[in-house]
């Protein structure tokens, strides 16, 4: 299988193709190029971190936010016994069930859910789900080679701060990484005020504020891009980032569809939860590095999710 490297600034606005949730299936992360290093940071920028934005590399991020389908492979890889609870019966209602007993439970995706972000999840889900991607989605017992080590050296922990390992593959955005492909446009040097490249922004631009009364398929604002092409940053799901507050929260933005006004979705706005926290509302979404392209093996099975149009599939892994 012929690999390239993806070379320049290429930004697919394609569609996503997503994997039918299967028991140990491999899933693909669609992302996009955050390119521009060293760009400057925001200078209108009042929340409280100062000079936010301004990143010295150029960095992967994904598209989307982590599926249900995506989140329910990694379930079935590697929580057969759960021993870290990477699962919440709360999910039951919302796209993920759970069956077995421990020690040979499985898992499945609610049809018509499979492409709605992810939730209940905490930070260090979160690093447990990075950790299964940079070890290549090993199927196995959570341990060292499966979601304890990688971007993150876990080793059971559940609570307090872990900071990322240098050379992380897979990882969660800092909060500068998810700050610029939200809002800064490279083309123009300036930041906007709204995750859709402008500074305004309106209900059929992102599902926020209970306009729609629940999370939407990924992708479904795609007429309202970030300057760089994610989507969903405003609305549907807050997001982790890697950012530490206190010492002892981690960074969440974005806003979600259940409450708060486009005030919540704005640049300038940034809150932080203890990191073992999760609800209904928080989600996350993955960023990498210094990628390859490798195409999709023909026997994966693949769906569409309706954007417009049939994108290329593509998996990355970090170069070292």
């Amino acid at each position: 299988m012929k690999v390239q490297k993806l070379i320049g600034s290429i930004c697919t606005a394609a569609t996503v193709l997503l994997l039918l949730p299967a028991a140990n299936a491999e899933i693909t992360i669609d992302t996009v190029i955050v390119g521009n290093p060293g760009n400057a940071a925001d200078p209108l920028n009042s929340g409280a971190i100062p000079g936010i934005g301004s990143v010295g590399y150029t960095y992967d991020i994904g598209k989307y936010e982590v599926t249900n389908s995506q989140y329910t492979a990694f379930l079935n890889s590697v929580a057969k016994t759960d021993t870290y609870n990477l699962y919440n019966s709360s999910l039951s209602s919302l796209g993920i069930t759970q069956g077995g007993s421990g020690g040979s439970y499985t898992y499945s995706v609610t049809s018509g859910l499979e492409n709605r972000p992810v939730v209940y999840v905490t930070w260090f889900d979160a690093a447990r789900f990075t950790n299964w991607l940079s070890n290549g989605q090993k199927t196995g017992a959570q341990d060292n080679t499966t979601t304890e080590a990688g971007a993150y050296t876990l080793n059971g922990a559940m609570s307090g701060i872990i900071t990322k390992n240098a050379l992380a593959q897979w990882y969660i955005p800092s909060g500068n990484e998810w700050y610029k492909a939200a809002y800064y446009n490279g083309s123009t040097g300036t930041y906007s005020l709204f995750p859709n490249g402008r500074n305004t922004i309106t209900t059929a631009d992102a599902n926020y504020n209970y306009s729609v009364g629940k999370s939407t398929n990924v992708g479904t604002y795609a007429s309202a891009p970030s300057s760089y092409g994610t989507l969903d940053q405003g609305g549907n799901a807050w997001e982790w980032n890697d950012d530490v507050f206190n010492g002892a929260f981690r960074g969440v933005r974005g806003g979600s569809w259940y409450y708060g006004d486009s005030n919540l979705l704005e640049s300038s706005y940034q809150t932080s939860v203890d990191p073992a926290f999760k609800n209904l509302n928080v989600g996350f979404r993955v960023a990498t590095s210094e990628v390859e392209v490798v195409p999709e093996p023909s026997s994966f099975i693949l769906m569409g999710v309706g954007l417009g149009g049939i994108g290329l599939m593509r998996k990355f892994r970090r170069r070292r």
